[in-house]
């Protein structure tokens, strides 16, 4: 076979590959979203949830995900960041470096039924957080925090040496170095990353059922105050979040519509999932214009 001809093939092996890959995305987002924002309105989204009568709605639960998302990323982006740091710049090479990305490794790979069961026993029992909002970021971290400690390590070493040189031979410090050269490269990468750990707070149902509960307390949401128990800001309360909602009504709803409910539901968490994306994306390019003063995100 001539090498042209051989390039040919190969390459429309990959397109097609890429277009299949890219089909199937849109075909399931596509069924998800016909299906389910006929569903969809204003009640639904901020209406209370009904166990045996029509026209419930998820508002609590998508309350719960954007709350629980927010406390996850307040524990998961420092302790990524500066671990993933840590092993990119100030680790120095042996066995226990090699030991810490095997534990990243392992944590990585844990089933959520696992992690869920573990912080059953240690975040709820023993710590004695109770089913709350509180006990589900801390169980999520175990799953956001390899790919962030992953994500940022990579996005360190893929900076150039000339950079890292330059600021040496400038006189800047360690720190100045990372935090003013090596940072702002990094970014677009690490922005990536958090995206794709948010992502999977959204969707995350197994380890939150035994941390942060299959129910909700009556939320209060003129009341603001986080040590209330009624009100939407208590870090320690119970909190069903959406995906949880969505599986406790396939598998136990007893209201009429508990089909259209769930279709609605699935429709919101993509929905919201993609709009999160996107903002996030739009925010990394206004942090990464500001500090490097740049016109475009590479």
């Amino acid at each position: 076979m001539k090498p042209r001809t051989a390039d040919k093939i190969a390459t429309a092996l990959i397109v097609f590959f890429a277009l299949l890959i890219v089909a199937i995305l849109v075909g399931l987002l596509g069924y998800i979203l016909i299906r389910g924002l006929n569903h969809v309105s204003w009640d639904f989204l901020t209406s209370a949830p009904q166990k045996i009568r029509t026209g419930g709605g998820v508002g609590p639960q998508l309350f719960n995900s954007i709350y629980l998302l927010v406390l996850t990323l307040i524990i998961t982006v420092p302790l990524g960041l500066g671990a993933g740091i840590f092993m990119a710049e100030y680790a120095r090479p042996g066995k226990l470096t090699n030991f810490i990305r095997l534990i990243v490794e392992v944590l990585s790979s844990f089933p959520s039924i696992v992690v869920g069961l573990f912080g059953l026993l240690l975040i709820v029992n023993t710590f004695n957080l109770g089913f709350s909002l509180v006990s589900g970021a801390l169980a999520l971290t175990f799953f956001n925090l390899p790919l962030m400690v992953r994500i940022t390590e990579q996005a360190f070493r893929t900076v150039p040496n000339q950079q890292k040189e330059a600021g040496f031979a400038l006189g800047l410090s360690k720190w100045k170095i990372v935090t003013n050269v090596l940072l702002p490269v990094a970014l677009p990468t690490i922005i990536t990353g958090t995206i794709l750990s948010a992502g999977r707070v959204f969707g995350e149902a197994a380890a939150l059922m035994f941390t942060a509960g299959m129910s909700s307390p009556r939320l209060d949401f003129s009341n603001w105050n986080p040590s209330s128990p009624t009100s939407p800001l208590n870090p320690f309360r119970p909190a069903e979040t959406l995906a949880v909602h969505i599986w406790k009504i396939n598998s136990e709803g007893l209201a009429p519509d508990a089909a259209q409910i769930a279709a609605g539901a699935s429709a919101v968490l993509v929905l919201t999932v993609l709009i999160f994306n996107l903002a996030a994306r739009y925010f990394g390019r206004m942090i990464y214009r500001k500090l490097t003063a740049s016109k475009r995100m590479s």
